[in-house]
């Protein structure tokens, strides 16, 4: 088989960007940053960027690039019995492009509704998304019906991954010069919107003024990491699959530097956006900024289909135009962050059963919708948010935990340090291995330690114990079980 490589650093550069950045890009960091201090979340928030999230990047474009293949590929590579991490990773990022999808099915159908503004404005946003568009119920035994217009939605963001995806990194790599700009530009417009807006200058300053006194509560900091870590894309495998396609003559360190960054810029720049909007949104209602930053409007979901539909409507004759824009951009950093979670997975099964990526890819979409069925459901919301929280803090965070442990204590730092040195315009030097024996491993021990206490004196968001076992701990459990049989199947060679 053809070993595949991208058509130019550009297009590895593009590809991994639009990874990286994601929806959480503009609805989390945002909120992170006014509700841990403003303006003085910044400092531990780069803190954690150069020594956890910066070494953690270089440490899976390294790996990647020197084993030339996937995830399973890439950690069997470091020694016996280690194959089962990168089956760890693929799996966290299956589970989790299965109900990103149905994300993205939502992008699709309020794009369609931003024409009519059917969501209305104020109280009106939050009774369509639950109840009109989600027609969410009361409990998690609630199922059926199943939502038809997101079923449609989830079956168009299925086709528009394997489009993208269909030849793998040649056609990536075509692809990411649409995906990539194009969200960035509407992000642009937002943000000159959003800061002309009457009012805007409140939701700004309350997103920059530093709070120093946070600075002292541990919480802030564990919560840049965790913000960091997630952003970045990386403990999805995604990275080591695409590092495995670039020329053996790369930079790995300028890459590594050029993607993070970026990444956590457009966080930042996406900040001014939202909270000149929300500044907006709070002059309109005669409300104070902290009230409206402080309802569940004003969070995750509700952001993006919520309090930013509220804020569009109040747009005159432009609204059904900036909502076009709205849900164009939140559809494009979907797909990039989407297509790159399949082509992980994906990977992993051509290097080491040698399968077809046209069948590969077909089965990862037909496992994936059968998954994201539940999603669809009238209690989806409910699955949908307790799968989430439980990949986001155990899944990727055990990950990255065993990546750090697998090359700090196993494989040597020094060894991978030297090969990412050679191939790289400037070097790293022992700083990188204390982040990644030291530092990143303790704080990401310390964070799931941390939330196994949490979770064992309250449920999560209060629901029924029983379906937090069934989405967030059975998920949990039975993926390093199912990564240790894949580790153990019988590796098909080469005819």
């Amino acid at each position: 088989m053809e070993k595949e490589y991208w058509p130019s650093r550009i297009s590895f550069v593009f590809a991994a960007i639009g990874s990286a950045i994601g929806l959480g890009n503009v609805w989390r960091f945002p909120y992170i940053c006014f509700k841990y201090g403003g303006g003085a979340f910044l400092i531990p928030y780069l803190v954690a960027l150069f020594t956890a999230g910066i070494p953690l990047m270089i440490l899976e474009l390294g790996i990647g690039h020197k084993m030339a293949g996937s995830a399973p590929k890439a950690f069997a590579g470091t020694g016996k019995k280690k194959e089962w991490v990168g089956w760890l990773a693929c799996g966290v990022g299956f589970i989790i492009i299965a109900y990103y999808a149905v994300i993205m099915s939502w992008c699709l159908n309020y794009f369609r509704h931003s024409f009519d503004l059917s969501w209305g404005f104020g109280q009106e946003t939050q009774e369509f998304f639950h109840n009109t568009f989600l027609n969410r119920s009361s409990s998690f035994k609630d199922i059926f019906p199943l939502s038809p217009r997101i079923l449609a939605g989830l079956a168009i963001s299925w086709a528009m991954i394997l489009l993208c995806i269909w030849k793998g990194a040649r056609s990536v790599g075509k692809i990411v010069y649409l995906t990539v700009p194009l969200p960035w530009i509407c992000l642009v417009i937002f943000v000159i919107k959003g800061i002309t807006l009457p009012g805007a200058e409140a939701g700004i300053a309350y997103y920059l003024t530093p709070n120093f006194a946070a600075l002292a509560d541990s919480k802030v900091w564990l919560a840049a990491y965790s913000q960091v870590f997630f952003s970045l894309s990386v403990g999805f495998g995604v990275m080591i699959a695409y590092a495995s396609f670039l020329p053996r003559r790369s930079d790995i360190v300028n890459n590594a530097f050029i993607v993070s960054l970026a990444n956590c810029g457009t966080s930042f720049l996406g900040g001014f956006a939202v909270f000149g909007a929300l500044g907006h949104h709070a002059s309109k209602m005669g409300v104070d900024v902290a009230e409206v930053l402080g309802s569940s409007q004003a969070r995750g979901f509700g952001l993006a289909f919520i309090a930013y539909p509220s804020i569009i409507s109040t747009l005159g004759k432009a609204a059904s135009f900036f909502g076009a824009i709205f849900f164009i951009m939140l559809i494009m950093l979907g797909i990039d962050s989407a297509f790159s979670l399949v082509e992980a997975v994906a990977a992993g099964f051509i290097d080491k059963f040698k399968a077809r990526r046209l069948r590969v890819n077909f089965g990862i979409a037909f496992v994936g919708i059968l998954v994201g069925l539940i999603f669809t459901t009238r209690s989806g919301y409910y699955w949908l948010d307790i799968v989430d929280h439980f990949m986001n803090s155990f899944g990727l965070v055990a990950v990255g935990l065993l990546e750090c442990v697998v090359i700090g204590y196993f494989y040597g730092t020094g060894k991978l340090r030297d090969y990412v040195n050679s191939k790289s315009e400037f070097s790293i030097g022992k700083w990188w291995d204390v982040m990644i024996m030291f530092v990143t491993p303790v704080v990401l021990g310390i964070s799931i330690a941390l939330e196994i206490k949490d979770r064992i004196f309250a449920s999560y968001e209060g629901y029924p114990r029983w379906a937090e076992f069934a989405a967030g701990w059975a998920v949990v459990i039975a993926l390093p079980i199912v990564a240790l049989l894949l580790m153990r199947a019988k590796e098909r060679r080469p005819v």
